[in-house]
């Protein structure tokens, strides 16, 4: 097998980032890997629901060949085809993170040969993705200035363990990638924080903008309670945005079962805080979404609150795909340049 990518699973922080990498960079270079010992630090080794809707909708617009695509599966084989554009439904059929399917896909999708439409069920809001806000307001700005035209839609929201989130995306692809430089966020021109229940009560949100008001001192008017509509189960998600000149920055704390609500207040405040200390463009989770398109543009540069084992894992396996060389610096004990050369 001297002509796959060879990718051990268990390197750096050993997640599914590592999977959906290398399933995107599969499709766009043609190039086909063995991944091997996938996901094998967490606590439930191998493929989950969310990771198999991933690698079988990466089969379906690449028409690949796979082995090891079942659940549990801890080795993978991939060889894809050529990308085909069109309109796909992608249903997890569990809570399964509806965000994280889509990372797999996109960036095959934004350089194909013509539009697609894609509809993923699953998770909308989910702990350890990015929520359906983040890429909305965050990572599509940056990604439709370097070509592409990406745009998305809530259909239903979907928290975890209900599911039942559905997302619709429309991919105009771009034929290149421009670069992007993101070192400076710019002034700060408003921000806000919402406190969003699915089957709560109202006490929950009141509790947590508190915590918000109290630690924060954000007035009344940038603190908002919101209700999902149509709910299809409980859920709880404090989501704060800070709007730059150059930058929205959103960050998500969420609701758990026995968790108090000062407590998952708390959470996201601390990180707020952080990335208002600190000098760097974007935070720790842009940082990583980011690392695919300016390695695709084949140049760029953006600084970041922190360099994550998560975000080097992703470096690492991008350059074994790509060929190509991330520089990163550290230029303050909080903010960190991440290029490619």
């Amino acid at each position: 097998m001297k002509d796959f990518v060879k990718i051990d699973g268990m390197r750096g922080e050993g997640g599914g980032q590592i999977l959906r990498t290398s399933l995107a960079l599969s499709m766009i270079t043609g190039k086909p890997f063995k991944m091997t010992s996938i996901r094998s630090r967490r606590k439930r080794p191998g493929l989950m629901r969310q990771h198999l809707t991933a690698v079988r909708a990466a089969a379906e617009i690449s028409a690949a060949e796979v082995e090891g695509d079942e659940i549990n599966s801890t080795s993978l084989i991939f060889k894809p085809g050529g990308v085909l554009p069109g309109k796909y439904h992608f249903k997890i059929g569990s809570a399964g993170s509806s965000t994280l399917v889509l990372q797999t896909v996109l960036p095959a999708l934004m350089l194909a040969s013509d539009e697609s439409q894609v509809l993923i069920e699953g998770g909308t809001h989910n702990m350890m993705a990015p929520p359906y806000d983040f890429l909305e307001k965050s990572f599509l700005p940056h990604l439709n200035k370097m070509g592409p035209k990406v745009k998305l839609d809530l259909l239903s929201w979907g928290f975890y363990p209900a599911g039942g989130g559905k997302i619709d995306v429309s991919i105009k692809p771009a034929k290149k990638m421009k670069p992007l430089k993101l070192n400076d966020r710019g002034e700060l021109k408003s921000k806000k924080c919402r406190a969003i229940l699915s089957s709560l009560p109202s006490q929950i949100a009141e509790r947590e903008l508190q915590q918000v008001r109290k630690k924060l001192n954000w007035s009344d008017s940038e603190l908002v309670e919101e209700k999902v509509p149509r709910p299809l189960g409980p859920g709880n998600v404090l989501i704060f945005e800070l709007e730059y000149e150059n930058q929205h920055e959103v960050i998500s704390a969420f609701g758990e079962k026995s968790t108090a609500a000062e407590k998952v207040a708390s959470g996201g405040i601390s990180e707020v805080r952080s990335y208002l200390t600190s000098g760097a463009a974007v935070g720790e989770h842009l940082a990583d979404q980011l690392l695919i398109p300016i390695a695709l543009a084949g140049k760029g540069e953006f600084t970041c609150t922190t360099l994550s084992s998560h975000t080097l894992t992703n470096i690492g396996v991008i350059q074994e795909f790509l060929g190509l060389e991330f520089s990163t610096e550290k230029i303050a004990s909080d903010c960190y340049k991440v290029s490619v050369k």
